[in-house]
């Protein structure tokens, strides 16, 4: 038996009105019968809130606009990386600085949550935006200005991972606000932005790398990405009064809860394995002896596949639960990269390789935000990711490092980092597998006191008892 997900159950609970009581009407002398009676005034707040949320509407718009800041911000370092690594840019880098530029900037991206969930609940979401396009646009320009590896550290890694973080955190959490039935078709396709993204910035940024140069590249993304999300933040809006969202920066109580421990283990897995395949293929391409256009073609074609897998993500989600897509979505990539990647040694097979992965490893930025929703509740979602993402960091930050020092000085120089990155996806099914599992007995836990509903107030009849089984028959997690 499959089980109802959170979302599935907040909408499912709008079918009901109100509770009902079974109250005993009749003595022994009346043969014991009872009858329902349905007390109005008893509403769940849960349904009263669930009625209220939208299901669309403006959230379709918001859903528009967090795309947009996804595609101006996930852009395209890994053209960069592929760059640096070609040429004598910074004299004297080393391969492994270079890798700790990007795991950097995502990492300093998962650190700020909690200062962005203070920023919100003071400043609002708006406010919150702008600072994180003023922090991206001067990375942006200092990057472009860059002539040792420590400036690319404090703007490409650190300044440009701060103004990152504060657009991606501010919005995480805005999508789910507007929506029940939708809401992972609809946070799927605000994540799609970042797929899209990196499918536009790597063969734009290809392009002007190799007619003007890194640092012009840097220049014109940072006036194309500052224009597009400041005229988002401008008309998005959050539903954190309406919701009721509890914004508390650092609420450690959810650390003693198993069940969030093992989501956040999953998280660590799957971002180690998406940061490595993002940053490393292009570099793998000119390994296996492929161009630098060839290999930007490898990314981009990688983000194509997330632009287009997400949505389907999103969309399966809805339909056959959140945490099943999750478990699944961890378990295909671990196949594909055995299967795919490692014997992929020609430009048509890596090409192949990388739509096949691209369409899975999206899974989790496409269900973070549901999966946290699943096991801590909406309502709590901004402090479940406010304490997520930092505890990312260290996974982030060095799983690049990782993956080159694990690099051969010849022959097939990737295969330790992708057997690295095989197993990483498997340590990740493994998570969200007793996560489900927890989850499956928390909702039977919760079927049985509705069955048992304390003595008087679920009594049942056998037909009652007959229509709760019905509806307990087919469920999704």
């Amino acid at each position: 038996m499959m089980l109802e997900d959170l979302g599935n159950n907040d909408c499912s609970s709008q079918q009901y009105k109100g509770a009902c009581d079974v109250r005993r009407t009749s003595s022994q002398d009346q043969n014991n019968s009872s009858e329902l009676v349905c007390d109005a005034t008893q509403t769940d707040p849960a349904v009263e809130y669930m009625d209220a949320l939208p299901d669309g509407g403006y959230g379709w718009v918001v859903v528009i606009c967090v795309a947009i800041i996804n595609i101006h911000t996930w852009g395209a370092y890994s053209v960069f990386l592929a760059h640096y690594l070609d040429t004598d840019t910074f004299h004297g880098a080393t391969a492994l600085e270079f890798a700790f530029v990007g795991g950097l900037s995502i990492g300093m991206c998962q650190a700020v949550a909690p200062i962005c969930t203070v920023t919100t609940r003071l400043w609002g979401t708006r406010c919150t935006l702008f600072i994180g396009i003023v922090l991206q646009t001067a990375a942006l320009l200092g990057a472009s200005w860059s002539t040792t590896i420590w400036h690319l550290f404090l703007s490409q890694g650190i300044c440009f991972g701060f103004g990152m973080g504060f657009q991606y955190n501010a919005t995480a959490a805005i999508i789910p606000q507007w929506f029940a039935k939708k809401r992972s078709f609809a946070t799927s396709l605000g994540s799609a932005g970042s797929g899209l993204g990196g499918l536009i910035y790597c063969l734009a940024a290809s392009s002007i790398i190799q007619s003007m140069g890194p640092g012009w590249a840097f220049r014109i993304l940072a006036i194309v990405s500052a224009a597009a999300n400041t005229a988002c933040a401008a008309i998005l809006r959050d539903r954190n009064k309406e919701v009721g969202t509890t914004q508390i920066a650092f609420d450690w109580s959810l650390l003693r809860r198993w069940e969030y421990c093992l989501t956040v283990a999953w998280g660590a897995f799957s971002i180690m394995t998406y940061i490595v395949l993002l940053f490393s293929l292009p570099a793998y391409a000119r390994s296996i002896g492929l161009t630098a256009q060839q290999g930007s073609v490898v990314g981009a074609m990688l983000n194509l596949a997330q632009a287009i897998g997400r949505p389907i993500i999103g969309l399966s989600s809805d339909k056959f639960g959140r945490l099943n897509v999750a478990l699944v979505g961890s378990f295909l990539p671990a196949i594909f990269t055995f299967a795919l990647w490692i014997p992929a040694k020609s430009y048509s097979l890596l090409i192949f390789s990388s739509l096949i992965l691209g369409l899975t490893i999206g899974t989790f930025w496409t269900t973070v935000a549901p999966v946290n929703a699943e096991v801590v509740g909406l309502e709590h979602l901004s402090s479940a990711l406010s304490i997520f993402w930092p505890l990312l960091i260290i996974p982030t930050v060095f799983a690049e490092p990782i993956a080159l020092e694990l690099r051969q000085s010849k022959g097939n120089i990737y295969i330790h980092g992708q057997v690295f990155t095989g197993f990483m996806f498997i340590g990740a099914t493994l998570c969200i597998w007793r996560v489900r599992a927890w989850k499956k007995e928390h909702l039977k836990a919760q079927k049985g006191q509705q069955e048992s509903g304390g003595n008087n107030d679920v009594l049942g009849s056998q037909n009652n008892r007959n229509r709760t089984k019905s509806r307990w028959v087919w469920i999704k997690l």
